[in-house]
Order: structure tokens, then sequence, then C-alpha cells
């Protein structure tokens, strides 16, 4: 299940997954990205907040999971990862091989940082630990 909210006025997408992620979640989140888009072009950012990544309720949720970020990953300029874990960690350096958006990663305590880092422009990257 995931928690979430279009900020309109920035242009930034807040995830708080709180449970085994669904299919149905991702339906309902594509319908306001897509209306979004369809009168902005793209998202300026992404917060992902969650202690833990919780995994996904069956095969179908990760499926829409990786259908969602194939058709809008390109249209997001940067996805701030505010979590803790190994996982978590690493996700910038293995995600910047992949997407065009830039990723960072932030303790699960730092979430101030990502909105700061995330309310920047420009392509300045923000050393997240400091």
């Amino acid at each position: 299940m995931i928690n979430y909210e279009l900020q309109h006025d920035k242009g930034i997408l807040v995830l708080h997954p709180e449970g085994p992620l669904e299919a149905a979640d991702f339906i309902s989140i594509t319908r306001q990205v897509d209306a979004y888009l369809a009168g902005r072009g793209k998202l300026h950012g992404v917060l992902i907040h969650a202690k833990s990544f919780p995994g996904w309720k069956n095969f179908a949720a990760m499926l829409a999971h990786l259908k969602f970020l194939k058709e809008h990953i390109q249209k997001i300029e940067k996805v701030a990862v505010v979590a803790d874990g190994a996982l978590a960690s690493i996700m910038p350096n293995i995600a910047n091989h992949f997407v065009h958006a830039q990723v960072q990663h932030f303790d699960f305590v730092r979430e101030d940082a990502a909105w700061d880092w995330l309310n920047q422009t420009g392509n300045a990257r923000m050393n997240p630990v400091a």
C-alpha cells in the first residue's frame, strides 16, 4: 500500500509505502501523474519516504510497478530516496546507470535534506550525508 500526494505547485510526487505494494496503487498514481504530465510535461521530482522497501503484494503488483517506471522515468528530473538500509544507499549508484533522473539517497531521518535537494534548481548535486 502506498500513500501518495502530488504537489502540483512544486511538481513533486511524494510516496510513502506503508505495506506491500499493490497493482491498484500504481493505477491510482498513474491517473494523477498522467493528468499532471498532460499539462506540464515533466515532474520536477519524486520523494520516496520509507523506513525500508516493503516489497510487492504479488507478481501483478511488481509488473504494475515496472510498467509505471517504464512509462514515466524519462519525465522525472530528480528522485530522492529517503530510507535506511544497504539497498537504499547503493540504489542511486545503480539507478544512475539506467535512468535520466538524478537519484540521491538520504537517511530516513533526513527528509528535510531531501526536500532541500529536490527544491534546488539546475543540475547541482548535493552530498546527502553532510
